[in-house]
């Protein structure tokens, strides 16, 4: 259900959402949070159907501030979507006008749900310092994207610079699986310490530049950050040790390898994560992150100036970098093994369970079971026999007393 309010105040829309609440349901009662996204008009629908997505882990109140033209007298627009058009919460869309697109916080302050955390999310631009913004200081955690950015690397170096508790970036986010990987691989013996790291990734990704801050702030080794075209996300991590190297490359799609030494060649599901996964994962937490934070205050700090590394190609000529196209044909190899296998498995005859009979003892053991069948039912005919016999034997009897009986009388 979608509810216009053209030329409306804050009081009306409130009396809107506590009519609606009364005719559908009490939809507040169950949300544990309010997300306030701040979007332009352009990408407001695709960032409202991203924080839908994410309210069904999560379901909140979602108020999506929609800043319109400048100019103008103020106005107010307002939007209510409650049921099947607002995913497992209620959304409220604002679109402001005119002079008061400035005092944006006004008119969110009144729609915030009482008593729950706040939690604000810029999809594309943010602020610079968005702890002192307007809506950013009301919130306990706040979300940005450095890779909508005109200029990821610099965003997220201003991130790094204005950090507060409570920040992060979904550029963070979407390097947990990789983090993950990484960490259960240095899990495994040989427990060597890694003697340098190289990341390889688009020359625009910070997800690439936060996944080599990680690696330099948490090994405290040398970490080389190695630059792909445009485009490209994460490609590869090598971390050297002496045993040997430990190679996480995602060649194509979603699936990538990984080659550690001692272990056999393996294949693992690293999907790309989308934005809504990325936000859910945020809306999991309230507190501030502690472990981002030290990556944006130290471990950037570790790395040097990205536009002094390697290029990918002569990283790996230098031996720094794992070979993508090698990872190809590993990636090949161990998909024509895994089939070879999988047939293998089809057409083998199962093993006859320990302790199983053989095929004569089977033959045996029915003959059995019939024979003892036929018995039965032989046994039950015959027990019908002797109940008919017995009953025209009792006739017979009455039918002679009744006849002396009437002779003597």
């Amino acid at each position: 259900m979608i509810v216009d309010l053209p030329s409306t105040t804050t009081k009306e829309i409130s009396k809107r959402l506590v009519r609606l609440r009364q005719d559908v349901g009490a939809m507040a009662l169950s949300r544990v949070l309010t997300l306030v996204l701040v979007v332009d008009e352009q990408k407001a629908e695709e960032a409202i159907q991203v924080a839908n997505d994410a309210s069904h882990q999560h379901p909140c109140r979602i108020i999506a501030v929609v800043t319109g033209n400048k100019r103008g007298v103020s106005r107010l627009d307002a939007q209510i979507r409650v049921g099947g058009d607002a995913g497992a919460s209620e959304v409220v869309v604002l679109r402001l006008y005119g002079p008061l697109t400035r005092h944006a916080s006004s008119v969110v302050t009144p729609l915030l749900l009482p008593d729950s955390p706040v939690v604000v999310w810029w999809p594309a631009a943010a602020p610079k310092r968005i702890s002192e913004d307007s809506i950013g200081a009301m919130a306990q955690r706040r979300i940005t994207d450095a890779a909508k950015a005109k200029n990821p690397r610099a965003e997220l170096k201003n991130r790094a610079e204005t950090y507060a508790p409570g920040d992060t970036d979904l550029a963070w986010t979407r390097i947990t699986l990789w983090r993950g990987l990484l960490a259960a691989a240095l899990d495994q013996p040989p427990y060597e310490p890694v003697l340098s790291a190289t990341v390889t990734g688009g020359s625009d990704s910070p997800s690439a530049d936060l996944l080599a801050a990680w690696l330099a702030q948490f090994l405290k080794c040398p970490v080389e950050r190695a630059r792909s075209r445009a485009g490209t996300g994460i490609v590869s991590v090598r971390l050297e040790r002496r045993a040997g190297n430990i190679d996480l490359v995602r060649p194509e799609g979603d699936t990538a390898t990984l080659v550690q030494p001692g272990q056999p060649d393996r294949t693992i599901s690293l999907p790309h994560r989308s934005d809504a996964e990325c936000l859910a994962d945020e809306l999991r937490r309230l507190d501030p992150d502690e472990v981002y934070q030290e990556v944006m205050i130290e471990g950037m700090r570790r790395l040097a100036a990205p536009s002094k590394g390697k290029t990918a190609s002569e990283a790996v000529a230098g031996g720094e970098a794992p070979s993508v196209p090698e990872a190809e044909r590993t990636l090949k190899r161990l998909r024509r093994e895994a089939r070879v296998e999988g047939r293998s498995v089809m057409v083998e005859e199962a093993p006859e369970p320990e302790g199983s009979s053989d095929t004569d003892t089977v033959k045996k053991a029915a003959a059995r079971k019939l024979a003892s069948a036929k018995e039965a039912r032989e046994g039950a005919e015959t027990a019908g026999e002797t109940a008919e016999n017995t009953d025209a034997a009792a006739e017979g009897a009455d039918a002679t007393a009744g006849s002396g009986a009437g002779a003597g009388s």
